[in-house]
């Protein structure tokens, strides 16, 4: 009798809350062109990749301004070879969509397009620009997203694809930008070591961090010869030190000793649109912090 009393409390109570526990998360960070997520969110999508869950990267826009030199399809076709190469290194699915750099514009049918995307890939959790960014695209990104947010769970909207049945939370990955509001970091997530993922996959994109950007940005004399040097001058030109407010937040998921002695992170902010997650809800959808 006890067995049995055992065997049902177990198989009733006890399973579902392991296969709860360690649920597979379905990740999807949407950025405006190919390399975006891979800035603002590569080392966190390397962490997830390396614990199982499944992380997808959207560019809006096929990047075909972003070069002084070449452009059209050309660009195209080598800013997605970029792009699946660095797919490769994080261990995550890319996919751009095929809408011109520079051009983006908040319109109800790209609005369709990513409420399908979102719901395709049974989204948990959703990263993208905020909507004060300095570039268009990464705001008019940041808008299509926020305006999806809601209707990603509308049954008669994008008719076509099934609604999710619970709506995502949606993250902001961090800027600099200050007006008409600051960036406010609510989840601070370590990815020392998976540093070195980060930067080789920002090192696949070679048309932007040593040709494109450097040139726009007036310093391509800085510009490295050797790939590592390369890859050392991303990291120390980018991120040469993190943020006390970031500093801050990490102390709050990792504890005062452990945040010290971080040397990389990625911060991110909750937005007001979609689940407004607990902190026990934070900590299931970030499984790697205090980790």
């Amino acid at each position: 009798m006890y067995n049995f009393l055992f065997l049902f409390v177990f198989t009733v109570l006890v399973v579902p809350f392991i296969h709860a526990q360690d649920k597979t998360l379905q990740v999807i960070m949407i950025g405006a062109h190919p390399d975006d997520c891979d800035i603002k969110c590569g080392g966190i999508a390397a962490l997830y990749a390396e614990m199982g869950h499944h992380v997808k990267f959207i560019a809006v826009t096929n990047g075909d301004a972003g070069h002084q030199k070449q452009k059209g399809n050309v660009l195209v076709k080598r800013r997605a070879a970029e792009a699946q190469k660095a797919a490769k290194i994080l261990g995550i699915t890319y996919e751009i969509l095929d809408h011109h750099d520079g051009e983006l514009m908040p319109t109800l049918d790209i609005r369709l397009e990513l409420i399908r995307k979102i719901r395709e890939w049974n989204a948990d959790i959703v990263f993208t620009h905020r909507p004060n960014d300095y570039h268009p695209d990464h705001r008019y990104t940041g808008i299509l997203v926020q305006d999806a947010a809601f209707l990603v769970g509308v049954p008669s909207i994008a008719a076509d694809t099934p609604p999710l049945k619970k709506n995502p939370v949606f993250m902001y990955a961090e800027d600099r930008f200050k007006k008409p509001n600051p960036f406010s970091a609510d989840v601070s997530v370590d990815i020392t070591k998976v540093i070195d993922k980060k930067i080789n996959a920002l090192n696949a994109h070679q048309s932007q961090f040593y040709e494109w950007l450097p040139w726009i940005n007036g310093n391509e004399e800085e510009v490295p010869e050797g790939e590592q040097e390369r890859k050392k001058w991303i990291l120390k030109s980018r991120w040469p030190s993190i943020p006390q407010e970031i500093r801050a937040n990490l102390e709050k998921w990792y504890g005062e000793s452990r945040a010290k002695e971080i040397e990389q992170a990625e911060a991110f902010e909750i937005c007001e649109y979609g689940t407004q997650p607990t902190e026990e809800e934070i900590r299931r959808l970030f499984p790697m912090l205090g980790k």
